[in-house]
């Protein structure tokens, strides 16, 4: 008799098992929960686990009430669980409150417990909760963990205590591609490149092959020095690995090669690069824009509109800036009503800035003006700036209220001399003067224009 009981008990359980892989709505998972309660499966810890799973990708919150209203200690994978899936919200300090009830439980975090709750202290920026967690696993024999080192570096990177980030990385015993590539982003993204390719040099003195993430960081810094020579390297090693040019590594290397002054090849790894995105297109505009293409610009643009991708903000603002570079006035306002009307994007204070730069180019200083004047937005520094140069370049001397000029910033001695000589040109030397003075006594200079250039590598 005890052994019938026990295989229709299992035979129950499978059942409930499969129905649970089948669930893909709330109200199965409802459905599902009503049984649990009619016939106590809600005690069964293999049951929990393979429901509260799915539960939470459907409902973060319905799964929470489930897991706080179980009648038995929720099993470890269930507390695990739950804690991953508040680490990936807004409220990732939920993580935090759970990991606590965790510890007043007669269970004890795990491995895979611990690389959640760090993610949640680098959600908030907490370094006094993630010191305090990096502590207790350092007490609970944690510490030598390979997964749990890599999660302690990226918070540590995250919250931009890159020495921090490099003394988990020094004192981990075993380091994977993994732990490699964090520590590399870690020195990029800290715009300390140079340290990165350092890293990259132990990593193949240590004989560990880099992968995706790894060359889309190299690339990334090879563009904050403008290296070309190491960034053909990573090129070749791409190429001679056979390495898919993904969407996010092409558009590194492009970006790369444009940022270095090879505008051809860069268009070249666009135009090879299978598969594009919103992204990658809009980098590009703007790369062709910088280097006076902006002919091919519009044309991207335009072809990325057939390809069904939907230019936002940021694409316009490239396209923008390419027609002020090359003082296409009607095709500038074209874009920017398109921008208004057919997509319903607010303009920003950038699109605001690059229809004052074309106009100013253009010598329509009125227009700009007018611009400026009428914005829903208050200018800023750069908008100003650009409209009282382009002033100066074409001979016309606006009237200059206090509250247009009190938009400049008043450490910057450029400006100073900007304003001066606008003062100057209509003839009001006693203002120019006192802007003069005030500069000297702030100690101000303008500081000279300068250049990269690149000399035996």
């Amino acid at each position: 008799m005890e052994a019938i009981t026990k295989f229709c008990d299992e035979a129950i359980v499978l059942r409930t098992l499969n129905l649970i892989k089948k669930s893909t709505r709330l109200c199965h998972f409802l459905q599902l929960h009503s049984l649990f309660l009619k016939s106590s499966l809600d005690h069964n810890s293999n049951i929990i686990s393979h429901f509260i799973l799915p539960a939470s990708s459907i409902s973060l919150s319905y799964a929470n009430s489930f897991f706080h209203s179980l009648p038995i200690t929720p099993p470890l994978f269930a507390w695990n669980t739950i804690i991953r899936a508040f680490s990936n919200t807004p409220t990732p300090f939920h993580s935090l409150y759970l990991f606590r009830q965790l510890q007043s439980s007669h269970f004890s975090p795990n491995n895979f417990t611990y690389p959640f709750v760090i993610k949640a202290c680098a959600r908030f920026s907490s370094i006094y909760h993630g010191g305090m967690i990096h502590s207790l696993t350092i007490k609970t024999g944690f510490c030598s963990d390979c997964y749990i080192g890599n999660a302690l570096l990226r918070f540590y990177a995250d919250c931009g205590e890159i020495g921090f980030a490099r003394m988990v990385f020094d004192e981990m015993f075993d380091r994977d591609v993994v732990s490699w590539s964090s520590m590399i982003g870690a020195y990029v993204c800290s715009k300390t490149p140079l340290e990165a390719f350092n890293v990259f040099q132990e990593m193949r003195v240590a004989d560990e092959k880099p992968n995706y993430v790894t060359l889309v960081s190299l690339l990334s810094a090879c563009t904050k020095t403008i290296n070309l020579c190491a960034g053909v390297s990573v090129h070749s090693y791409i190429i001679r690995n056979h390495i898919e040019m993904g969407v996010e590594l092409g558009t590194a290397l492009f970006e790369m090669y444009a940022k270095c002054g090879q505008i051809d090849k860069a268009l070249l790894v666009f135009d090879l690069m299978p598969e594009k995105n919103l992204q990658s297109c809009t980098i590009m505009i703007s790369a062709l824009a910088n280097h006076s293409r902006e002919n091919d610009a519009i044309s991207l643009f335009n072809r990325m509109e057939d390809m069904g991708l939907k230019p936002d903000s940021l694409s316009f603002s490239a396209i923008l800036s390419a027609c002020s570079h090359m003082g296409l006035v009607y095709e500038g306002k074209m874009y920017f009503d398109k921008m208004v009307r057919l997509y319903n994007i607010k303009p920003t204070v950038e699109h605001y800035g690059c229809m004052v730069d074309l106009l100013g180019r253009a010598g329509l200083l009125q227009e700009a003006y007018d611009i400026i004047k009428n914005m829903p937005v208050e200018p800023n520094a750069v908008i100003v700036r650009s409209f009282l140069g382009a002033c100066r370049n074409h001979g016309w001397v606006p009237n200059l209220d206090d509250d247009l000029m009190s938009k400049l910033e008043s450490e910057l001695g450029a400006n100073y001399v900007l304003a001066a000589n606008l003062f100057s040109d209509r003839s009001s030397w006693k203002d120019a003067n006192e802007l003069r003075l005030v500069m000297k006594r702030k100690g101000l200079k303008k500081v000279p224009g300068c250049s990269w250039l690149e000399v035996q590598n």
